[in-house]
């Protein structure tokens, strides 16, 4: 098994190393100037909600009168006059190109009116702050928005009053969203597209939902169709700020069916809510150093628990991936025994290619270490086209390389190098220049082939 411990750690996005590698010669440099040029992305193309207009009523409401905790929000708030934004800090280049991408998307798709200021008060503001700033405040935020502040110090400085408290939230007009510039050009922009959809709309996550960045197993980093959905209802004429629950219960039925009629002809699904003793074993089971004893554990008691509630969907899925993350350095056997159980259940739940994208990875990379790739090919091929149009740069880069590692074993090797190349241009957005230059002439940093860093 000494071949394929070799590829996992290869899949440092290594794009001009050899996959059987990890480490170059210490005489070779790389520097940002030889890279290929960081690739993005241009037009969205959401794939349109696929749900019943029963459920997604009742996700709305769930999404904007609970908080992830599963504090209750005693009213409906949103904007109630045109949104402006202001960029402040210290942006990089990549964060306002996608602030601009993102606010055209939420004006066509969402019909909000927003649009960006450069000076004076702004409804939003988004600071662009260093990641040690952030994590001083929130050691486990990669980002995160408040309501009535417009400055990381102004936050810190009223963190702990009622002001700052999302429960105590009458009326939305000011609200911080803070993001680092010092990570990858995709990290920042998942954080905008989060950030700022909360900032608008739903304040809590559901991770029953396998087609929303609403859903804190991060599966989709973009907003979906069926986010831009919820944020077209949420600022419907129907509704206003100050509503309860039952008042939007009573109108957000017709707001659904005039904005989403095809809604109103698929049958409705039944579902389970997700148990707080299943999100605090997820919960667990994630974080730095994947892997530990007590992460797997966690991970094993979340799958017995999605058995016990008869799940069927991708939450039955997530704990056995988790596993397999976990076990692929220690039992790669294993680690595939439970990655062919996800997928089992995510082929058999409809809108979950994304998720099963990731698990192609894995899978992928498996075969390759056997010597398989030419019989991967097609499957690496469907994930790369998921991938593309769910614009995740660090999966779709690993996609590629897993895919030129499959060419040269069927003997393609011109075309697994174009491939190779191609998956570099990716890796610079999805990952970083930084790292992908320190990567290819050092070797150093271990990634999962889901493009997850451990430790």
């Amino acid at each position: 098994m000494k071949r394929l411990s070799a590829l996992f750690l290869a899949l440092v996005v290594a794009g001009c190393a050899t996959v059987e590698t990890i480490e170059l010669p210490d005489q070779v440099t790389v520097v940002e100037a030889s890279l290929p040029p960081a690739k993005s992305f241009s037009t969205a193309r959401p794939s349109p909600p696929a749900r019943s207009n029963t459920n997604i009523a009742s996700d709305f409401l769930s999404l904007h009168f609970e908080l992830e905790s599963g504090a209750a929000l005693p009213v409906f708030t949103r904007f109630e006059t045109p949104v402006t934004v202001r960029l402040t800090g210290s942006p990089t280049a990549s964060m306002q190109q996608d602030l601009t991408r993102l606010l055209n998307r939420l004006k066509r798709e969402a019909g909000i009116n927003i649009r960006q200021i450069e000076e004076g008060q702004a409804n939003i503001t988004i600071e662009a702050v260093s990641q040690k700033d952030i994590l001083r405040i929130l050691p486990n935020a990669a980002c995160f928005v408040v309501p009535n502040s417009s400055s990381l110090e102004e936050y810190r400085r009223d963190r702990r009053k009622i002001k700052s408290s999302w429960t105590e939230l009458r009326k939305r007009e000011r609200l911080g969203i803070f993001i680092p510039y010092d990570v990858s050009p995709q990290e920042i922009r998942d954080c905008l597209h989060e950030e700022l959809a909360q900032a608008l709309g739903p304040l809590n996550d559901l991770y029953h939902l396998p087609d929303s960045v609403f859903n804190d197993d991060n599966i989709h980093t973009v907003l979906t169709g069926f986010d831009m959905l919820i944020l077209r209802a949420a600022y419907a004429p129907e509704l206003r700020t100050g509503m309860t629950r039952d008042q939007v219960a009573a109108v957000i039925p017709g707001v659904l069916s005039r904005m989403n009629p095809r809604g109103d002809r698929v049958p409705v699904q039944p579902f389970t809510d997700t148990p707080r003793e299943w999100i605090d074993a997820i919960q667990k089971s994630l974080g730095p150093g994947a892997g530990s004893p007590r992460q797997l554990r966690a991970a094993r008691k979340a799958a017995r628990i999605g058995q016990q509630q008869g799940w069927t969907d991708h939450r039955r899925a997530y704990p056995h991936y988790l596993i397999g993350r976990m076990e692929q350095f220690r039992d790669p056997n294993e680690a595939q025994r439970q990655f062919q159980i996800a997928q089992q259940f995510l082929k058999a739940t409809p809108g979950t290619e994304v998720h099963q994208a990731y698990v192609t990875t894995q899978t992928a990379a498996f075969a390759l270490a056997q010597e398989k790739g030419p019989s991967v090919l097609p499957e690496l091929n469907r994930a790369i086209d998921v991938m593309t149009r769910a614009e995740n740069a660090s999966l779709l880069a690993t996609l590629l390389l897993l895919k030129s590692e499959a060419l040269k074993q069927a003997g393609q090797i011109q075309q697994a190098r174009a491939v190779r190349l191609d998956s570099l241009g990716w890796a610079r957005y999805g990952f970083g220049s930084d790292l992908v230059a320190q990567s290819l002439s050092r070797g150093n940093g271990r990634r999962n082939t889901d493009g997850t860093k451990d430790g």
